[in-house]
């Protein structure tokens, strides 16, 4: 089976094929600012980024011939997690962004099935599908209830990436992820926290706009009372105060950067400031983690930490040295998004799962 996976992020489109579960080619193509400020919206960007895609896969000689193309999820409607085969539904709540439209991931959606119905006007069967949207909702009832009737709790977290760890981390100790419980943390721009029930997301915060852990370009959560009267202090439009959320958030707002690299030398340089700022984050990070294990009632049995910034030794040492006595902890460094997609889509067409129906 041959199979195209498509990864769109704020500036770069990552994409691979693979033959079964065989990668043959991966690429990162980067965009720079002064290429995407044509496009007022994200999904303007849609032609443009698969252009690209066909260009490259032109240049490497590998024909326009596929038994599916998988994209990463949008922000559509919460889910239940599965592959799910891309509909007219899931176009429209795409485009109309039922989350945020103005996302880097609602073009997987869009440019995988454009690029599978090319593919179908040649007389190929080339099928169109999602995995595991960071829209995954598998909360248990108790978890969705918060303190206000107006605002009922909701995840958009990194599931794909914490569904593909967790299996990975199940089939290496010989059990089934359904097996296990697990609590999974995804240290990225955005930092995600879910505890996993016996293969469902039954608690995971909102990671992208307002909740839990500040990361290195998220505010997390924030006093009510004072982001209120920021509201009405006239200060701010409100596009200006959701920056203030995601995006010039967290790290970058203190120290002007969400460059972990660049941030983690500054500290080995001696630089006490951006000490505090990075060692708060992870204090508030394991209250997250330790929160969970209370969702699963101290039935854990491992966690697992992942996302760039687990190629630290220092973020992860420190996060170990306040969470190691609530199960054992494993580290799976960097992203498995790309094998995730291409594994998702393999199981469909072998016949192993079934595609669900996004309604």
């Amino acid at each position: 089976m041959k199979i195209l996976a498509i990864n769109p992020g704020s500036t770069s489109t990552k994409f691979a094929v693979y033959e079964d579960e065989k990668p043959i080619l991966t690429r990162c193509i980067t965009h720079t600012a002064e290429e995407l400020a044509p496009y007022d919206a994200i999904t303007e960007q849609q032609g443009f980024r698969r252009q690209l895609v066909l260009d490259e896969l032109e240049q490497a000689g590998i024909p326009l011939e596929f038994d599916a193309v998988i994209g990463r999820g949008g922000l559509v409607k919460p889910v239940s997690g599965g592959v799910y085969e891309i509909n007219e539904k899931m176009l429209s709540d795409t485009l109309q962004g039922c989350v945020m439209h103005n996302h880097a991931c609602n073009l997987g959606c869009l440019i995988a099935y454009e690029i599978a119905n090319a593919i179908n006007t040649r007389h190929s069967r080339c099928r169109a599908f999602i995995a595991d949207p960071g829209v995954v909702d598998e909360l248990s009832p108790l978890a969705r209830i918060s303190g206000s009737p107006l605002m009922p709790r909701i995840c958009i977290w990194h599931a794909l990436n914490q569904r593909a760890i967790a299996r990975r981390y199940a089939k290496s100790i010989g059990k089934e992820y359904e097996d296990l419980n697990l609590i999974i943390c995804h240290l990225g721009g955005g930092i995600s926290v879910a505890a996993h029930e016996h293969g469902q997301a039954v608690d995971a915060n909102n990671a992208l706009d307002g909740e839990g852990p500040f990361s290195p370009e998220r505010a997390g959560s924030l006093p009510a009372a004072d982001l209120i009267r920021l509201c009405f202090s006239g200060k701010f439009t409100e596009k200006q105060l959701l920056k203030r959320i995601a995006g010039k958030a967290g790290l970058t707002a203190h120290l002007g950067t969400n460059n972990m690299i660049e941030i983690l030398e500054r500290i080995r340089h001696g630089d006490q400031h951006a000490k505090l700022l990075v060692d708060a984050m992870l204090y508030h990070t394991a209250k997250q983690i330790a929160s969970e294990a209370a969702v699963l009632c101290g039935h854990i049995d491992a966690i697992l930490l992942t996302g760039g910034m687990a190629h630290s030794d220092y973020i992860i040492n420190e996060l170990c040295r306040r969470i190691g006595f609530l199960a054992p902890v494993h580290t799976f460094p960097g992203e498995d998004e790309m094998e995730a997609l291409a594994l998702n889509a393999l199981s469909v067409l072998q016949g192993r799962c079934e595609a669900k129906i996004y309604k």
